[in-house]
């Protein structure tokens, strides 16, 4: 790839572009880029040096052409109004690691079933059964956050 774009270089859409580009040259100048891609190059550049938030339908073209489903989920965390308040950025580990932390946060299924099925049998949660109701869903969410970074994973690894 060119020079680096210094004023870009904690940009996640620029450095999806610069990850992209070691397998794919043409990707490496911002022209061929926009091109494929299907924006404007000044666009693009602007979305790669911060000065704009790029359109929903760019980052899932971004995602799409350097292969980085990953974007699509940073974006809906960090730039989109409904998403910040309820996606979760996830992290792609390698798949083994991936692998453990899925089994990890699924190791005490059981427990939490069990702790769900004690609180909901009479329909209401109690203060008392609050803390534990918290737990199961702080689990929930860890387990959420697991499964779809290995989904990720997959998409991009295996082209699921």
């Amino acid at each position: 790839m060119g020079k680096k774009a210094t004023k870009a270089a904690d940009n996640m859409y620029y450095l999806a572009r610069c990850e992209a580009a070691e397998s794919n040259p043409e990707l490496s100048s911002r022209e061929n880029a926009a091109e494929v891609v299907g924006i404007d190059r000044t666009r693009l550049a602007r979305i790669e040096l911060d000065t704009i938030s790029p359109y929903p339908e760019e980052v899932k073209a971004m995602s799409r052409v350097y292969n980085t489903p990953e974007l699509c989920n940073s974006y809906c965390a960090r730039e989109c109004p409904i998403g910040k308040t309820s996606v979760k950025e996830v992290t792609i580990d390698d798949f083994d690691r991936l692998a453990l932390k899925v089994l990890g946060s699924l190791k005490d299924i059981d427990d939490l079933r069990a702790s769900l099925i004690a609180i909901s049998e009479d329909g209401v949660i109690e203060d008392s059964e609050r803390a534990a109701f918290q737990d199961i869903l702080d689990s929930l969410e860890k387990i959420s956050i697991n499964a779809k970074a290995l989904q990720l994973w997959a998409i991009k690894n295996i082209r699921l």
